[in-house]
């Protein structure tokens, strides 16, 4: 009985050493860490990677690895001669898809490389009040005339997820509208041309809306919107759940 407590007294041991060290190995794993480039002082939409760099905006910070972001950078060789399509916060990673432009620019306007610059006017309620600001994202909604429809009206997300490069000055436009009876009303609106970066097929599908649509309109998301944009609103679903 004395050699058969012995051996389980050193199998117990055993299975806890095993246990212990499996323990300390799934630790080290989850406080796996990595460095990635920081931003340290805000770099504006427009500015050059160069600059930046110049002006110590950027500097290496060890994050664990599962707080990496996609396409967090661990040095600027993939960014050399891009701008910053957004503005960048202190403490943010140094993501590659908010840089663009492979040159100088004649603009003041720094166009992600796959896209281009296109720009549409709206009223102040039409651009959330003006909280919109360059950097921004939106999806730009459709109101307009729509087939096999009983009103023939919709209103549809057009654009799911856009970014603004730019926000001119507001201005009024001045609009008149006459009654029935033939009473004359003039109204001043403000109005302010976003720029969007769009792709071609966006391009054509804003420029068809502005042409045709009854409003065009923008809403403001943040990283956690979701947009389906998958089914229009008609009379005919207006008040379904």
């Amino acid at each position: 009985m004395l050699v058969a407590a012995v051996v389980v007294a050193v199998i117990g041991a055993a299975l806890v050493l095993v246990y212990a060290r499996g323990a300390d190995s799934r630790a080290a794993e989850g406080l796996e860490s990595v460095d990635v480039l920081t931003v340290t002082q805000t770099v504006e939409v427009g500015e050059s990677v160069a600059d930046a760099r110049s002006a110590g905006k950027f500097a290496t910070t060890t994050v664990p690895l599962d707080a990496m972001l996609p396409g967090a950078q661990t040095d600027l060789a993939a960014l050399e001669g891009l701008f910053a399509t957004t503005r960048l916060l202190p403490g943010e990673q140094v993501v590659v898809e908010k840089f663009g432009g492979e040159s100088e620019q004649t603009t003041s306007l720094a166009i992600p490389r796959d896209k281009m610059a296109a720009s549409v006017e709206l009223t102040d309620p039409q651009r959330v009040a003006g909280f919109i600001s360059p950097g921004s994202y939106v999806s730009v909604v459709y109101t307009g005339p729509g087939a096999g429809t009983e009103s023939g009206t919709i209103s549809r997300v057009l654009l799911r997820r856009v970014q603004v490069l730019g926000v001119g000055s507001t201005t009024p436009t001045t609009t008149t509208t006459t009654t029935e009876e033939g009473a004359q009303t003039t109204e001043q609106l403000p109005t302010t041309i976003l720029t969007l970066a769009l792709d071609e097929d966006e391009v054509t599908k804003v420029n068809y809306g502005v042409v045709t649509a009854t409003q065009l309109s923008v809403a403001l998301l943040t990283d956690d919107s979701t947009v389906d944009g998958l089914e229009a609103t008609t009379a005919d679903n207006l008040f379904e759940d």
